[in-house]
């Protein structure tokens, strides 16, 4: 085994909206190789590595990604060749420091990103492992449970369905990951017929979950909870709810706006406005809840809801070890989501899990909105002990491509496989109340 970089070559390709991203290759001395394909979010935080785009108002509306492209094929390989992929943690620093600003924007997160995974492929193809075996070894063996984005709002849908963005499902009470998603996929169709039945359009957002057009927020999870039902399963024994409300996207000066109910509430309003839905509903994730830097406002919310369910920061923490660290100390939240395209390289999403499961924080691994049918996130889950996953709906192969990967996982595995189940969360669930 000689996994000494041989060639770095990369393509500019579409993702699931139809908009250029990058595509990298490592070739090893071996013979080895590793391919890997960068997302994009529509809803991005502000504290984000930056995806570089060209520019260029007369090609892909300024989306095209050649810059970062150009910058994998001549100065990133350059740097690299006769590198060895083995040591991640090194190769990385080695592309952080070529890059040389805070953010990624001289050679682009897409780039570096992109290479970086391609190089950890490139490892486990020469070792003749799975992905998640060559990052976790013989402990990687638990797989996650999905949440299942049914139900699209926010930026996903242009603010036709919701305020907030997505309402997920989390089939907690499976025995196994594939019956997980067996109660997932059946959810999901159930709750088309629900919505048929009372007149929405059935029409599908950004992450492959239904957006209607619906008049209030909570509606989304009354139609949910009665396809749950439908489906022949039990909301909040064996399906809890998660939300991710993406609350930056509705956040001004100072204020948080809810279009479709015409309110305007400030950070311990929209506390409390959770607070009522959390004593109404079996929901036990709550995503963004708040503004990517309201700190004050996540600090009293974990007061408040972190003793009862789990508080994910996204747009908070965007994936960086610097601002997990502040949010660990200042107890601004109690999980992390995990978007590898959100800091730019492998090894400094690696060290944000760790810090996590350090302190005994939940991990949730994520795709973005704008996906390709790489399925990388799949293998991180279970290589890294992440034990939970979204992915969006279980439609749209871009989406779809992370569960059978899984589904692959988990035949693989065998008899060793474990399902997180309900010990995903750090709250107790059942949530039990008075």
């Amino acid at each position: 085994m000689d996994t000494r970089i041989a060639g770095v070559d990369a393509l500019e390709l579409l993702d699931s909206r139809g908009n250029p991203t990058v595509a990298a290759r490592v070739n090893l001395r071996d013979g080895s190789w590793g391919e890997a394909l960068v997302p994009s979010g529509a809803s991005t935080g502000l504290h984000e590595a930056l995806e570089l785009r060209d520019g260029d108002p007369n090609r892909y509306l300024g989306k095209g990604v050649r810059k970062a492209v150009s910058h994998i094929r001549e100065e990133i390989a350059e740097r690299l060749i006769g590198l060895t992929a083995e040591d991640q943690p090194a190769l990385d620093h080695v592309l952080i420091e070529l890059d040389g600003t805070p953010n990624k924007s001289r050679l682009g997160a897409n780039a570096i990103l992109a290479v970086s995974l391609a190089a950890a492929k490139a490892v486990a193809a020469a070792r003749g492992w799975s992905l998640f075996r060559s990052l976790g070894g013989e402990q990687a063996v638990t797989l996650p449970v999905p949440m299942l984005n049914i139900l699209n709002g926010g930026a996903h849908t242009g603010w036709q369905t919701t305020d907030a963005q997505e309402f997920m499902i989390m089939p907690l009470g499976a025995p196994t990951f594939s019956e997980a998603m067996q109660w997932g996929v059946e959810i999901y169709h159930a709750l088309r017929a629900v919505l048929k039945r009372k007149g929405f359009a059935v029409l599908v957002g950004d992450e492959g979950g239904y957006a209607p057009a619906l008049k209030a927020n909570v509606e989304a999870v009354e139609v949910i909870l009665e396809a749950v039902e439908q489906a022949g399963y039990r909301a909040g024994e064996q399906v809890g709810l998660a939300l991710d409300p993406a609350a930056s996207e509705f956040y001004s000066e100072g204020t948080y706006r809810l279009r479709r109910e015409g309110k305007v509430l400030d950070s311990g309003g929209m506390v409390e406005y959770w607070a009522d839905w959390i004593r109404q509903y079996p929901i036990v994730s709550l995503e963004d809840g708040l503004a990517q830097d309201d700190w004050e406002g996540w600090k009293a919310m974990t007061r408040e809801l972190g003793d009862q369910i789990q508080l994910v920061g996204d747009d908070l923490l965007v994936t960086d070890p610097t601002r997990v660290r502040i949010a660990i100390d200042g107890r601004a939240c109690n999980a992390l989501l995990v978007k590898v395209n959100q800091i730019g390289t492998l090894s400094e999403a690696v060290e944000a899990v760790q810090l996590c499961q350090e302190v005994g924080w939940a991990t949730v691994a994520s795709h973005r909105s704008g996906e390709t049918e790489d399925s990388t996130i799949a293998d991180l889950c279970v290589g890294l002990s992440i034990p939970q996953i979204k992915a969006g709906a279980p439609a749209r192969s871009d989406r779809v491509a992370k569960y059978n990967r899984l589904l692959w996982i988990e035949h693989e595995l065998g008899s060793a496989a474990k399902y997180a189940g309900k010990a995903a969360l750090r709250q107790p669930w059942p949530r039990r109340t008075n």
